[in-house]
C-alpha cells in the first residue's frame, strides 16, 4: 500500500488543531502517511474557499475529507484506508447520506475508476432509498459524459437479481446513463417477466430511436 498524502487545514487561535497537528505528525514519522501539508487559512484565506471550509481543524487524507476534530485512532483508519474498497465505500454512503454528493463528483473526475463505489453500494443493506436517490442524481450530473460508461455492465448483470427493486433501480440507472453500450441491455428487458422494467425499457428505446 502506498502511504496517502495529507493535507491540515489550521488558524493560529483554533483550540484543537495542535492536536489534530500533532496526531499527522506522528503518522508522518511512523510512515502511515508519506506527505503532510500545514495550511493557516487565516493567512492563505483561499485554501479554505476553493475547498468550500467554514471551520478547522480540517483535515484531508487520500481521497477522505475529515472535518472537525478526530482522533489520533480514527485518523490511522482513514490513512490506512485510502486503499481499501470496503473503507471508501463506506466512506461515500456516509456522503450520499449526509447529502454531500458534490463531493464524490469531485473525486470520480480526478479518480474515475471511484465511479464503481455506486453499483457497489446499490447491494448494501444499507443503500435506503436516500441513497438510491443519490445514485440517481450522481448519474444526472454525469450524464453525456464517459465517467458512468464503466458503470454499465454491472447494472446490466443486476438486472437478473431476485430483488425486483433493485433490479428496477439498475434499469432506471442504465436509462440515465443511456448510450449504445446500455442498448442491448434495455432491449432483453423488453422480454423481461418484470413488467416495470418492460415499461422502462420500452419508453428509454422509444426516446432513444426517435429522430
Amino acid at each position: 500500500m502506498v502511504a496517502p498524502d495529507a493535507l491540515l487545514l489550521v488558524t493560529g487561535g483554533c483550540p484543537h488543531c495542535p492536536a489534530v497537528l500533532q496526531a499527522l505528525t506522528g503518522l508522518l514519522k511512523e510512515g502511515v502517511i508519506g506527505r503532510l501539508e500545514v495550511v493557516n487559512v487565516a493567512v492563505h484565506t483561499e485554501a479554505a474557499e476553493e475547498r468550500n471550509v467554514q471551520s478547522v481543524p480540517w483535515t484531508r487524507i487520500g481521497p477522505y475529507e475529515i472535518p472537525g476534530v478526530i482522533s489520533p485512532a480514527e485518523l490511522k483508519r482513514y490513512a490506512q484506508g485510502a486503499d481499501d474498497q470496503t473503507f471508501f465505500d463506506n466512506y461515500v454512503l456516509d456522503l450520499l447520506k449526509t447529502g454531500r454528493r458534490a463531493r464524490f463528483e469531485a473525486l470520480v473526475k480526478n479518480e474515475p475508476e471511484r465511479i464503481h463505489s455506486l453499483a457497489r453500494l446499490m447491494t448494501n443493506p444499507e443503500a435506503s432509498m436516500a441513497i438510491r436517490l443519490g445514485i440517481g442524481a450522481v448519474l444526472e450530473e454525469f450524464q453525456g459524459t464517459e465517467l458512468t460508461r464503466p458503470l454499465v455492465p454491472g447494472l446490466g448483470a443486476l438486472l437478473a437479481s431476485e430483488n425486483p427493486l433493485l433490479r428496477a433501480d439498475a434499469c432506471h440507472f442504465l436509462t440515465l446513463i443511456g448510450g449504445e453500450e446500455a442498448r442491448p441491455y434495455m432491449q432483453t428487458c423488453l422480454n423481461h417477466t418484470d413488467a416495470e422494467l418492460r415499461e422502462m425499457a420500452k419508453e428509454w428505446l422509444g426516446q432513444s430511436n426517435s429522430p
